[in-house]
């Protein structure tokens, strides 16, 4: 990476609005003219009350949802104009994602829905990608573990699953959504510790909605959405 790449933003939102029901009596706006920066590496809490807009704009940053008007950067290319395939394939190329419910594929095996983010861009699974898929299950504690279905799984290690398979195309950025929200308090220190490690040791960055105040606090830097305004952005001690 070059010094203009490093001091490009991972992420760039100038004035970004959403409406939903457009020309309708109905129409709403969730967000209203929002800026935020967040760079390379970061580990980002992102917090606000229901209704803030927090899950609209994890899902425009996921490019799951397009914004009414404004602009996004990822990784310095404006997304704004790409097509419905422009938009999946760099989705598949540069975002990873955890959710609050695992979304495993329950006849797939632990390593068959880790690779499944493989399989999805290359169509099959090589020696090389598979072996790293396994490396990241032994990553994840669950050593032994890759032929087993999400039933025989804990959900704590179902969630160990899941984010193994959000890492497993070393993503630039993971979007996490509640991603302790299901799990009881040991296995969600667990899994947010986890979380952090690869974090440090991956340099990934990650956005995590969390209700979680304390969680809030062990992340890097705090966001938070009120009435689909930033409310608050700062450095966490």
């Amino acid at each position: 990476m070059n010094q203009a790449q490093s001091d490009t933003p991972l992420i760039a939102l100038k004035d970004v609005h959403k409406s939903y029901n457009l020309g309708l009596p109905s129409q709403t706006e969730v967000l209203h003219g929002l800026d935020l920066q967040i760079g390379r590496g970061e580990f980002v809490a992102l917090m606000g009350p229901s209704g803030s807009g927090k899950s609209t704009l994890l899902n425009i940053l996921g490019l799951l949802e397009r914004m009414t008007t404004g602009s996004y950067q990822l990784l310095g290319q404006e997304v704004r104009d790409l097509d419905d395939a422009g938009l999946t394939l760099r989705r598949r190329q540069t975002l990873g994602f955890v959710f609050q419910f695992h979304h495993l594929l329950p006849a797939f095996t632990a390593l068959e829905n880790v690779t499944l983010p493989i399989r999805m861009i290359h169509g099959s699974v090589n020696a090389v990608q598979r072996r790293h898929a396994l490396e990241l299950l032994e990553q994840v504690g669950l050593a032994g573990a890759q032929d087993k279905r999400p039933a025989e799984l804990s959900g704590g290690m179902q969630q160990r699953v899941a984010l193994a398979r959000a890492i497993v195309l070393n993503p630039p950025l993971v979007l996490a959504d509640e991603p302790t929200g299901n799990l009881d308090q040991a296995s969600s220190n667990e899994v947010f510790a986890l979380l952090r490690r690869l974090h440090a040791e991956q340099g990934t960055a990650f956005v995590v909605v969390t209700h979680d105040e304390h969680l809030a606090q062990r992340c890097d830097r705090l966001l938070e959405l009120v009435d689909g305004k930033l409310h608050r952005d700062r450095r966490t001690p």
